[in-house]
């Protein structure tokens, strides 16, 4: 898997790209392609189980393809197979639908938010609290509890 590795610098204004004039405090890399639950999995900020929780529900988010399409789709027809157990493309796509729709009911008003928006839309936490106007820091322990209630609806011990 190719990795995205931005080198950045930090300074007391903020992130900055480049050379730019100003003192230097440190640089760092980071990975584009890491999403926000990974990150903050990778830095101890989440449990196993929420991560799996947050995975499962962007899982479903992508199989139901709720985000909007940006070109036609060019998959092959499939012919249904005669195993009873098997679904159509159709019908998968209506029950990733469900358990996502289940899920976002089950964390609840006010945390579908946060949760919508660093799960499925990959935004960081700070973003989300920027954009939800919520004070700094709050959004982590929001976050954790609405991913709580998702790891119980979809049964993640």
């Amino acid at each position: 898997m190719k990795q995205h590795l931005v080198e950045r610098e930090l300074t007391s204004e903020g992130p900055r790209r480049g050379g730019g004039v100003g003192p230097r405090r440190r640089s760092v890399t980071v990975n584009l392609a890491e999403s926000p639950l990974a990150w903050l999995h990778a830095r101890g900020h989440l449990s196993d189980r929420l991560f799996d929780a947050g995975e499962r529900l962007r899982a479903d988010y992508e199989r139901a393809q709720i985000a909007p399409g940006v070109t036609m789709r060019w998959d092959p027809v499939r012919i249904r197979s005669t195993n009873a157990d098997s679904l159509t493309p159709s019908e998968r796509q209506v029950a990733a639908r469900q358990r996502f729709d289940g899920a976002i009911k089950a964390a609840g008003k006010g945390l579908q938010d946060i949760l919508w928006r660093v799960v499925c839309a990959c935004e960081t936490v700070t973003a989300a609290e920027r954009e939800l106007e919520w004070p700094a820091r709050s959004g982590k322990l929001v976050l954790r509890i609405a991913l709580e209630r998702v790891a119980d609806f979809y049964r993640i011990g």
